[in-house]
């Protein structure tokens, strides 16, 4: 996959938003991978901030819907992953300080 079509899904992504923290998905570090196939399948390899994440549904139907955005992609594939564990490290900068963490 080409780095430009790469920071355009990584760009949708910064529109999901987690209703209970209200940052973005991709600020927060929950998306670990991307990747687009030739047949317009993009699959997302992500975590939830916990595994009894109540918002978890929410967040992959506003990821489908974000990059179904993108006209290079005719469907999506969220897989949650709980390995590497998430946590705070993983934050970026703005939403450690947006989150009041250090």
């Amino acid at each position: 996959m080409e780095e430009a079509m790469k920071d355009s899904i990584i760009g949708a992504l910064e529109n999901v938003i987690d209703p209970e923290l209200g940052i973005d998905i991709v600020n927060l570090g929950l998306v670990y991978n991307v990747d687009l196939d030739d047949e317009g399948l993009c699959t997302v390899e992500m975590t939830l901030t916990s595994m009894g994440c109540p918002m978890g549904p929410q967040i992959i139907d506003q990821v489908k819907t974000a990059l179904a955005e993108l006209p290079e992609i005719k469907e999506t594939e969220v897989n949650i992953v709980w390995n590497p564990p998430w946590g705070k490290d993983k934050m970026s900068r703005y939403a450690k300080i947006a989150l009041g963490v250090s």
